[in-house]
C-alpha cells in the first residue's frame, strides 16, 4: 500500500507538476487548491496523509490556521511542509510552534523537496509506530483487566479510570503482595495523558543501594570501580512518561532523601556528576508495607511519603473479593489455552468449590500460577483437580482471645493485611463499636484509625 500525500497548492500547474512527480516515487497523491477542499479530505473523507506539502497563502486562507484548527478538532498524525513565496520570522516560529516538520521558500529546486519529503515521511513513521505501540498497550492495558465483579474490584476500577485520566505528579499504590499492583500501575500509565510516553519500572529490593541510585540517576564515567562510561538514570529515561517505583519501602533513608530531592525539584544530577538534568516524569510508587507505620518507626521519610501520597490506591487482597475467582480463572484459562494451544474448556464443581474454599495468601498471583500449572497438566479438555495442590483448604485459624491480647499463627496461613483488619475488628467489638476508645486500645490516633477502618471496609455499626 502507497504512503498518502496530500498537496495544497492554489497554483494549478505547479499542483499538478508536483502530484505527476510524486506518483513516480511511488506516492498516492491527493491534489487540493484551497482550505475548503483540504478541509473537506480531513474531515468529510477523515483523510490522515503521511506526509502534507502545503502552500502557506491560500484563496480563502492560511495552511497555518487549517493546521491550528485540525490540531483542535482532530489528531494530527502526519508530518507538515509548509511553502511559501515570502515567507516571515513570526510565521516561520507559528509553524514550528504548531508542529510543523518543515517550512521552506518557494522557489524550491527538487533535490531539496524530495530530501525534505522523506525526511518527514521518515518522522511520521516513526511517530506512527509510537501511536500504534501506545494504543495497543492502551488496549492491553485498559481498567477491565482489574477482572472482578466484587464491589471492590467496580470500585478499583473506577479509581483507577478516573484517577489514570489526570496527570498527577505521584501516586502511592499499596496492597499484598500478588495483588495486582504492576497491572494497576500500567492501566494508570496507559490510561492517561503520558500514555505516548515510555513507563519505565524497577523493583527497589531487587537492587543494593548504591546500584539502585546509579540506576535511578545515572552516572558518569569514573564515578566508580566499573563506570567506564556515561549512562543515563532510569529518572532519564522516564522523562515525558511514568516511572514507576515498585517495593518502595524498601530504599534505603539516604536514598530516600535524594529520591524526594528530584522529585521535588524536578531536577536529577547523575552520580559522580557535577551538572543538573531537568526531568518531567510522573512516579507511581508500589509497596505492600503499611508506610505510616514505617514512617512512625523512622524506617521512612514522612516529607517523602507526604509527597508521593498525592493519591492513594489500596488494592484488595483476593481473599476481600472471592467472588472475583471465577472471572479470573475464566481469563486465565482462556489467556493459558491461548499461549500453550491446550483446549481446557470445563472446570468441574469440585475445582471450583477447592478454589473457592483456599484462604489465597499469595492472592491473583497465586491464583494464576496455580492454573497455569492446572492448564500446562490437565488431559483432555477438563481441568484436572490433582493439579491445583493448593495444600490445606481450611480458613485461616480463628485468634483465641487472651486476657488484652489477640494470638495469631505465624504459619503464613493469614496475610498482614488481614491480622492487621481482624486486630481493628476486635478492638472494635471490645469497645462496641467506640472509633475513639479502640483506637486508644491499640495505641494509635482517631485520625489512624478511621483511615484502617475505611481501607478494611469496616461496617462500625455491625460490631457494636
Amino acid at each position: 500500500m502507497s504512503d498518502s500525500l496530500l498537496i495544497i497548492e492554489d497554483e494549478l500547474l505547479l499542483g499538478k507538476e508536483m502530484q505527476r512527480r510524486f506518483v513516480k516515487q511511488g506516492w498516492d497523491v491527493m491534489l487540493a487548491d484551497d482550505i475548503a477542499s483540504a478541509r473537506r479530505y480531513f474531515i468529510d473523507d477523515g483523510l490522515q496523509p503521511l506526509v502534507v506539502l502545503a502552500d502557506m497563502n491560500l484563496p480563502d486562507g492560511t495552511s497555518l490556521d487549517l493546521l491550528d484548527e485540525l490540531r483542535e478538532t482532530t489528531t494530527v498524525k502526519g508530518e507538515w511542509i509548509l511553502l511559501t513565496a515570502y515567507g516571515t520570522i513570526p510565521d516561520s516560529v507559528r509553524a514550528l510552534h504548531l508542529g510543523a516538520h518543515d517550512f521552506l521558500e518557494k522557489p524550491v529546486d527538487d533535490a531539496r523537496l524530495d530530501l525534505a519529503i522523506q525526511r518527514a515521511a521518515r518522522s511520521a513513521r516513526a511517530h506512527r509506530r509510537l501511536l500504534n505501540e501506545s494504543a495497543n498497550q492502551a488496549a492491553k492495558n485498559g481498567a477491565e483487566r482489574f477482572i472482578g465483579r466484587s464491589e471492590r474490584a467496580k470500585e478499583t476500577r473506577h479509581l483507577l479510570r478516573q484517577i489514570g485520566q489526570a496527570d498527577f505528579s505521584a501516586l502511592v499504590l499499596r496492597g499484598d503482595t500478588g495483588t495486582g499492583k504492576g497491572l494497576a500501575a500500567r492501566i494508570l500509565h496507559y490510561g492517561g495523558p503520558r500514555a505516548e510516553g515510555p513507563m519505565v519500572e524497577v523493583n527497589c529490593a531487587a537492587l543494593p543501594d548504591e546500584l539502585l541510585e546509579s540506576e535511578l540517576f545515572g552516572h558518569e564515567a569514573g564515578a566508580f570501580t566499573g563506570a567506564k562510561g556515561r549512562r543515563e538514570g532510569l529518572f532519564e529515561q522516564a522523562h515525558g512518561g511514568t516511572l514507576f517505583l515498585d517495593e518502595i519501602g524498601e530504599m534505603e533513608l539516604g536514598l530516600q532523601a535524594k529520591l524526594l530531592k528530584a522529585v521535588e525539584d524536578r531536577r536529577i544530577r547523575r552520580v559522580g556528576g557535577n551538572r543538573e538534568i531537568t526531568i518531567d516524569v510522573r512516579i507511581i510508587a508500589a509497596t505492600n508495607r503499611d508506610l505510616e507505620t514505617e514512617v512512625a518507626a523512622n524506617r521512612f521519610r514522612s516529607d517523602l511519603y507526604h509527597r508521593l501520597s498525592v493519591f492513594q490506591i489500596v488494592l484488595p487482597s483476593l481473599s476481600q473479593r472471592l467472588e472475583d475467582i471465577e472471572d479470573l480463572v475464566t481469563a486465565f484459562v482462556a489467556e493459558f489455552n491461548e499461549r500453550t494451544n491446550r483446549k481446557i474448556e470445563t472446570v468441574p464443581h469440585e475445582v471450583w468449590e477447592k478454589l473457592k474454599a483456599y484462604h489465597w495468601p499469595g492472592n491473583v498471583r497465586e491464583l494464576r500460577n496455580v492454573i497455569e500449572r492446572c492448564v500446562l497438566l490437565s488431559e483432555g479438555n477438563s481441568l484436572d483437580p490433582r493439579w491445583l495442590q493448593l495444600g490445606s483448604s481450611a480458613p485461616p485459624p480463628s485468634m483465641p482471645e487472651n486476657g488484652n491480647q489477640i494470638v495469631f499463627p505465624i504459619d503464613g496461613s493469614i496475610s498482614l493485611d488481614e491480622m492487621e483488619r481482624r486486630m481493628i475488628e476486635e478492638a472494635l467489638k471490645r469497645k462496641r463499636g467506640n472509633v475513639t476508645k479502640a483506637a486508644g486500645l491499640l495505641g494509635i490516633s482517631r485520625q489512624t484509625m478511621r483511615y484502617r477502618i475505611e481501607k478494611h471496609h469496616i461496617d462500625v455499626s455491625e460490631l457494636h
